[in-house]
């Protein structure tokens, strides 16, 4: 895998984590959509790079990414990383968090970087659907932490080769105390205006299972009183700190059983140095600490450009793997 090197003059920590979205107004294609029906008859939307009935669908080994908080199929990391690994002949496909794809779910609750059952409906339908081929899976941020926590859980029987996990905020209590320092406000200003959107449209659904108003909703000021008023208690936490100390997949990472690799930059704005991993890890693990990239950034120039280095790097590395590979 190529190492990073910011681009000349964006190794600033908010020029590499702001700069994606100015370079990449625009998704580089147009998905193919598809509806997942949820156990208890909620939904989730997919976004597949062409159709999965295809006629060369069945031959190609399949990239998974789940999306960071509030993110999705527009977030130009996840267009940009289906984009290159279906130029490399992949199928590419992304699971939305529910509510996360423009449709407000049938539910007061939704997900959270602890909840790992969605993604599994959606991995065994995958698996159901193309038995045979590779799949790897790359989790962005939250959808890092969820990944950590999955490959976890379901150790022996993942039903992935091989992972990747991206800027994650595996302690999230520090991470949630540090977007509410600093220049970083900026960052937890942009998601809870997005979360508290995503709330008012469903504040029916969800004044019928807690007593909160609209009013309250609007209020919020931190990312910390989000969780306490709804993440928690819509998820059956106790409190936001709760739901932190339980969903927080740093230890969980020792047991990880499948070439998983994980990526932090050490001037992540949303991390603080408890996220970064210090101890030995296992075998299956591979570490890369970066000293610039901020959060799901990582812009390098690359042949004269400004170059997404995730799209370059992380193709490279899951090709590498899946020269030998076995699904657990």
């Amino acid at each position: 895998m190529p190492a990073f090197h910011p681009a000349p003059y964006l190794s600033n920590t908010h020029l590499q984590t702001i700069v994606p979205r100015l370079l990449r107004r625009q998704p580089l294609f147009s998905p193919f959509w598809e509806t997942l029906t949820l156990p208890d008859d909620d939904f989730v939307d997919l976004a597949w790079s062409e159709p999965p009935t295809g006629k060369y669908a069945s031959d190609k080994p399949i990239f998974v990414l789940f999306h960071g908080l509030e993110g999705s199929f527009y977030s130009p990391y996840a267009n940009g990383l289906m984009h290159a690994f279906s130029q490399l002949g992949w199928l590419s496909t992304m699971m939305h968090f529910r509510g996360c794809s423009g449709r407000s779910n049938n539910y007061a609750h939704a997900y959270h970087s602890g909840q790992t059952s969605d993604p599994r409906v959606f991995l065994e339908y995958i698996h159901k659907r193309f038995p045979n081929n590779p799949k790897v899976a790359v989790g962005i941020s939250l959808g890092g932490n969820m990944l950590a926590n999955y490959l976890y859980e379901y150790a022996g029987h993942t039903l992935l080769n091989s992972a990747a996990i991206v800027s994650a905020p595996f302690a999230l209590s520090s991470c949630s105390n540090r977007v509410n320092k600093g220049i970083s406000k900026i960052y937890q200003t942009y998601l809870l205006s997005s979360l508290k959107k995503n709330a008012l449209n469903k504040s029916d659904l969800i004044s019928a299972v807690l007593p909160i108003t609209r009013e309250q909703i609007t209020q919020v000021k931190t990312l910390r009183q989000f969780d306490d008023l709804l993440t928690a208690p819509l998820h059956q936490f106790k409190d936001a700190e709760d739901y932190y100390s339980q969903c927080s997949a740093r230890p969980r990472i020792k047991n990880i059983d499948i070439p998983t690799l994980i990526i932090h930059a050490n001037d992540d704005p949303f991390m603080d140095h408890d996220v970064i991993l210090k101890e030995s890890l296992p075998n299956p693990i591979s570490y890369y600490l970066t000293e610039h990239g901020g959060h799901v950034g990582f812009i390098e120039k690359y042949q004269g450009r400004l170059n997404f280095w995730l799209e370059r790097s992380l193709p490279l590395y899951f090709d590498n793997i899946l020269r030998d590979h076995t699904v657990s």
